[in-house]
């Protein structure tokens, strides 16, 4: 068994694909427990083994005006993606190699409607309560 090196809260998602950004793949996304093992990433039964990682980036980014970091994940057959907390380890050395990168958080079309939509109803709310 492998020992944990650090975990935390996560939410992750193999639905993006390449993509980071806002999108209705995220309300969906796995919630869990991200363990950080001498072997291994494991939230729930994934399981990915850094001997089977291709490429591993660390986004930093924020979430309205909450820094935020996106790590992405490729393997050979996937693109695992995890939303995390701003905290000191992800800023440290990480047990397999990732190149880091600054990044601003896109919208897809989906989230974009999810908000005017909501703009407008706090607007429309605002405007009844006025009269």
């Amino acid at each position: 068994m492998p020992d944990t090196l650090y975990q935390c809260m996560t939410k992750a998602t193999t639905a993006e694909g390449e993509d980071i950004r806002f999108s209705q793949n995220w309300v969906t996304s796995r919630r869990g427990t991200l363990r950080v093992t001498t072997e291994s990433l494991e939230c729930g039964d994934w399981h990915i083994r850094y001997s089977d990682i291709r490429e591993a980036v660390l986004f930093s980014t924020r979430q309205m005006f909450i820094p935020c970091y996106v790590l992405r994940i490729r393997t050979g057959s996937q693109i695992y993606q995890f939303g995390l907390n701003p905290g000191s380890y992800w800023k440290g050395e990480l047990p397999f190699p990732v190149r880091r990168e600054r990044m601003a958080l896109r919208y897809s079309p989906f989230s974009i409607v999810v908000r005017l939509l909501l703009l407008a109803a706090v607007a429309y709310s605002i405007w009844k309560t006025g009269r």
